[in-house]
């Protein structure tokens, strides 16, 4: 549709939006981009109080919009320098730092400022019948191509305990050291993490007007208590939020989408969360309507990575049926990389997607590994043959049949596994109890099973090495290296984050590159002709 600046169907520079200004009385900012401190709304109160570094504000708000998004593109000019810049920033100041930056200067300037030097993914786990064999299985499967993080919902609520526990045990068969989620209601997602059922959580949602997050029965105060609550049990985590939230739910206060996105990633920041998926998400459809709107959502990126947060940049729901146009969208973080490039992949059919299908799913997955190797660039997933992915799905199916088993669960046939091992999608399944099953997942939660009890009975029933990776998770639990800003883990579980691998791009020669042992790896796709071969 056309702009609609009055109701926020308008991507950038609303006529609504405020101008930058900053005023600071005895270390305390008392108005901000033309607001008195007493006409401030709540996330304002939030983010000037924590998200605003008072000691440089002034000389940072002093610099043009213009310099401020060359330093941005400048190789000359190292990340620390912007990130400091950005410290000092109001919400519209940013805004307008953004908006002299073409989508070419925006990918340069992600390519810079992401927090990691080494770029990742993540991957959906879903099913619309919610089977915990199949989905152990297309988790082993997942991991096998390289996904540092998976997560998974529900089509029922009561089957969460059963989906965590799949991805638990499968995504560890794919690949030790991956990260799981699964995303329900926040109460149960947290007890979940606090079992030890899952390592992060992510669905935690900021918006960037007051009255929606009224209607969320929410507050930033509340919020940052949450997310202090998942880091002092040694839980990763970071917020949700995206362009377009707050107009599809009707309170955008005429302000423009990405205005108000930046709101959210303050407020992010401001909780001292370590990171922030964001890139539309859910509302796509939303910035996707309007001029320049995809153009806004790389815009959220770069302002997550400027403030120096892990960014999971989407590219998870879809959003037209033109594969140009999904393509283009993607590419914007395929190509300089960022965190998390999607949050995530599809890695079973869209049709078996529980996150309403992404923008790519598993029948994309040839492309994807072509499209690296044509460019040379990683993009997070590696190549893998047919004959290891029937291993680990069959492998991650009997390692669900033995915890099922000696937990007391509802039991895992041997059809079932050989039908997990092959499926393309749930239609391939055998049907299970749907009653016994969801009655038996809420028994985990009332038994009070943990990783422990997992771990036990993996190693009870032969499947030691995935007994030892999930103990090695734990243990991370204990250490808190994951709390630290862009973790992920080799499968080693050496801990790979922004204080230990932190991006160093200035230039031709500097950063991140997909060379050695890496590019071979990428160029073995499985359709690869060798000279052997003729």
């Amino acid at each position: 549709m056309t702009e609609w600046p009055e109701v926020g169907m308008i991507a950038m520079g609303s006529p609504n939006d405020p101008k930058p200004s900053i005023k600071i009385k005895d270390g305390v900012i008392v108005e901000m981009d033309g607001r008195t401190h007493e006409e401030f709304d709540f996330n304002e109160i939030f983010i000037a109080k924590y998200g605003i570094n008072t000691k440089v504000a002034e000389e940072m708000m002093a610099m043009s919009a213009v310099d401020i998004a060359r330093m941005i593109v400048d190789i000359n000019v190292p990340r620390e320098k912007v990130v400091r810049v950005f410290s000092g920033l109001t919400p519209a100041k940013i805004a307008a730092v953004v908006d002299e930056l073409n989508v070419v200067e925006m990918m340069m300037g992600v390519q810079k400022m992401r927090a990691r030097r080494t770029p990742a993914n993540q991957a959906h786990v879903t099913n619309t019948q919610d089977n915990p064999v199949l989905m152990a299985a297309d988790a082993a499967e997942a991991t096998c191509y390289g996904f540092a993080e998976i997560e998974t919902t529900v089509a029922v609520f009561n089957y969460g305990p059963f989906n965590a526990l799949a991805l638990l045990i499968g995504g560890q068969v794919g690949r030790p050291g991956v990260l799981w989620q699964d995303s329900l209601e926040e109460s149960i997602e947290l007890e979940l993490g606090m079992r030890g059922l899952t390592a992060y959580a992510e669905t935690v949602s900021v918006y960037g007007t007051e009255r929606v997050f009224i209607d969320g029965d929410d507050t930033p105060w509340s919020k940052g208590f949450l997310a202090s609550a998942y880091a002092s049990r040694g839980i990763k985590m970071r917020f949700t939020s995206g362009t377009g939230s707050e107009v599809q739910m009707g309170y955008a206060e005429g302000k423009s989408m990405l205005y108000l996105e930046i709101k959210c990633i303050m407020l992010t920041k401001a909780a001292g969360v370590q990171g922030l998926q964001n890139g539309s998400i859910s509302c796509i459809g939303v910035p996707a309507g309007v001029p320049g709107g995809i153009r806004a959502v790389l815009g959220e990126n770069l302002v997550t990575a400027c403030l120096d947060l892990e960014n999971a940049s989407g590219n998870d729901q879809t959003f037209s049926h033109s594969d140009m146009r999904r393509t283009a969208r993607l590419l914007m973080q395929f190509l300089p990389g960022t965190d998390f490039i999607t949050s995530g992949y599809s890695a079973t059919p869209n049709k078996d997607n529980m996150f309403a299908g992404s923008n790519v799913d598993i029948d994309d997955i040839d492309d994807w590994l072509i499209i690296q190797r044509d460019l040379k660039v990683d993009a997070g997933l590696v190549p893998s043959s047919e004959e290891k992915i029937i291993e680990v799905r069959n492998k991650a199916a009997r390692a669900m049949q033995a915890v099922f088993t000696e937990l007391g669960l509802p039991a895992i046939t041997d059809e079932e596994v050989e039908a997990a091992t092959y499926a393309y999608s749930s239609d391939d399944m055998p049907a299970r109890d749907k009653v016994r099953d969801t009655k038996a997942a809420q028994d985990i939660l009332k038994r009070g099973i943990t990783g422990l009890d997992v771990i036990k009975a993996l190693a009870k029933q032969g499947f030691a090495d995935v007994a030892n990776s999930v103990l090695s998770i734990q243990k991370q639990r204990v250490a808190g290296d994951y709390l630290h800003t862009s973790t992920i883990f080799d499968t080693d579980f050496n801990p790979i984050a922004a204080v230990n691998d932190l991006n160093d791009y200035q230039g031709p020669g500097t950063g991140y590159r997909a060379e050695g042992e890496r590019w071979k790896q990428l160029q073995t796709i499985r359709q690869a002709i060798r000279p052997e071969d003729l």
